[in-house]
């Protein structure tokens, strides 16, 4: 699951002086990579040669368990790269549907990529999704495009890894992050023919997609968003604060600068980049549940020595997806870690886009929604929910709340609640206030 932003435990004897080892940070990591491929490779091939026919030893309980064992060791540590949405299909009322994959906008450190099934209605309404710059790529997001495009024609934010962007490119904060979301939203307006699109944002981005949409609204934007779904948002993470927001406050910012934050090395087109690399925030999110990791690991194990290969393959992809991760650049992360979570600059009426003061007040215009998980423990219950209170001058009939009863923060945009209980409301809600 995703983190509102990844934060890595921090030691008790770091200190500040870190630079020089930050520097081979990055060398380090690449080193350790490229053994474990090569162990990967070997263990695949060595499973493989246990559960030949012609392998004596496959006959055996311990030749079935020790490929069993090496067929986890090898999925755990083979290399992984961007996965691919793989979207072709979807049932709407029983009736199979094409889906076509296009990127539409491309931009340095994002893109705008659209979704849309055979016989969607041509005024259908447009939905822009937008997608965490957490560490993992937008396909984590796979089951939210899957279930809205029955009935949307969605649009959703596709962030580049950093440690692919050059320099020359320049740099990319919490405001460019908004000037973004402003930038999408306006195109998918103008291809629309002037329709106003919806936007959701699911987890971290509530954040920007919140100050975009005051911003809009202040200045009379004629693209302003209809709605704004915010699911699961460090809104105002002084409520009911879990492990992650806890973490952000133990060191001032200064901490997190010098000490997870690495350069890109050169074997990169990011080359010379400072990043918050993604190897560091999967050690983040693996040491958040690190005992379910290991036992989910194990049901594998147990899955492959009885032959249970539907069990074993939904582990495997699921951590296909969750050890999927990319780098974010240094300067949005720590403005993020500073303002969101240590300055609680949102609440407190303090945040500001360039210099200009956000008026979260100034939202009239877009109605919002806000979803929470009962067991949500990335965004505490209310965090999310603050939102509402904060935008004053919205009209209490185009504000709604949602809690979605037992579920966790991953299951408020993917699995079963989210299908069959969260997207309904988003559904209902957005035809509401189209």
């Amino acid at each position: 699951m995703p983190s509102s932003v990844a934060i890595k435990r921090p030691g008790r004897g770091a200190s500040f002086g870190r630079n020089q080892g930050n520097a081979l940070l990055y060398h380090a990591y690449e080193l350790q990579r490229s053994w474990l491929n090569s162990a990967s490779a070997w263990a695949t091939v060595s499973a493989e040669m246990l559960t030949k026919q012609a392998n004596p030893l496959g006959y055996l309980g311990l030749g079935s368990l020790a490929a069993s064992a090496l067929e986890v060791f090898a999925h755990a540590t083979a290399p992984r790269g961007k996965p691919e949405f793989g979207i072709d299909l979807v049932a709407v009322d029983g009736e199979i549907y094409r889906v076509s994959e296009s990127t539409v906008l491309t931009k340095p450190f994002g893109d705008l990529k659209k979704f849309r099934r055979d016989g969607l209605a041509e005024n259908a309404p447009q939905l822009l999704i937008i997608v965490p710059m957490s560490g993992h790529y937008a396909t984590l997001l796979r089951g939210t495009v899957e279930r809205m495009v029955e009935s949307y024609e969605v649009y959703i934010t596709d962030w580049a890894d950093a440690r692919m962007v050059p320099l020359s490119d320049g740099r990319f904060d919490l405001d460019d992050y908004i000037d973004y979301l402003i930038e999408f939203t306006q195109f998918i307006a103008e291809g629309a023919e002037g329709c106003r699109p919806h936007m959701m944002a699911v987890c971290q981005p509530s954040v920007p997609a919140f100050a975009a949409t005051a911003l809009m609204n202040l200045h009379k934007d004629p693209t302003t968003p209809a709605t704004l779904t915010m699911m699961g948002g460090p809104i105002d993470t002084r409520e009911s604060p879990t492990t992650v927001n806890d973490l952000a406050m133990e060191r001032p910012i200064e901490w997190f600068r010098h000490s997870v934050i690495a350069t890109v090395p050169m074997s990169y087109r990011g080359a010379g980049r400072r990043v918050y690399p993604g190897f560091l925030q999967l050690a983040g999110f693996m040491s958040m549940n690190l005992g379910s990791h290991m036992m989910s690991h194990y049901e594998m194990f147990k899955h492959l020595t009885v032959g249970d290969e539907e069990s074993a393959q939904a582990t495997k992809d699921f951590y296909e997806e969750y050890r999927s991760v990319c780098d974010m650049t240094a300067e949005f992360y720590l403005q993020t870690v500073e303002e969101v979570f240590q300055k609680h600059s949102i609440p407190n009426g303090e945040f500001r886009h360039k210099g200009e003061i956000v008026d979260l007040g100034a939202i009239s215009d877009t109605a919002l929604l806000a979803i929470e998980g009962e067991r949500d423990d990335i965004s505490g219950l209310g965090q999310t929910k603050a939102a509402l209170d904060l935008a004053t001058g919205l009209n209490a009939s185009r504000k709604r709340y949602y809690m979605a009863e037992g579920a966790g923060h991953y299951g408020i945009f993917n699995g079963s609640k989210w299908r069959g209980k969260v997207a309904p409301v988003v559904e209902e809600f957005i035809a509401e206030n189209s």
